[in-house]
């Protein structure tokens, strides 16, 4: 179980980077649009990205499940990790949204807008983390 959990946080680890790299696409998108600079290369970076983040989430997502299924389902962490988690996953939708505006040419939001929206992640992930870690309940 211990190489189970051991490819489960590597999978998070990388779909994390994703989740905090790509409204960093979108803010230099928008910003560099403004400009009058060639952005078509960070649209092929967004939807690449995109891709990779969205297989280490499947990953991270079919590893947690199988952890569960090995260690059980107990301790209310637990249920309000999963909490957290479905949050992670609807930001990821999220991002899904705004790179669908994005390869349609509408991505319509500041680059200030994006700065604050890449706070959000960490906000659902530190909750994350201190659950897993200290258990508090």
């Amino acid at each position: 179980m211990l190489w189970v959990k051991t490819f489960h946080i590597l999978a998070m680890t990388s779909w994390m980077a994703g989740i905090f790299y790509l409204p960093r696409i979108f803010v230099h998108y928008v910003e560099g649009r403004e400009a009058g600079q060639d952005v078509a290369r960070l649209e092929i970076m967004a939807r690449k990205l995109y891709g990779f983040m969205t297989i280490m989430a499947l990953f991270t997502l079919a590893l947690g499940l199988w952890l569960w299924l090995g260690y059980g389902f107990s301790g209310a962490w637990l249920h309000a990790k999963l909490l957290f988690v479905a949050l992670l996953i609807g930001y990821h939708g999220w991002c899904r949204a705004y790179l669908k505006s994005m390869q349609a040419g509408t991505l319509d939001r500041s680059g200030r807008y994006f700065r604050l929206f890449n706070e959000l992640p960490l906000l659902i992930f530190v909750p994350i983390l201190v659950l897993v870690v200290v258990k508090p309940f």
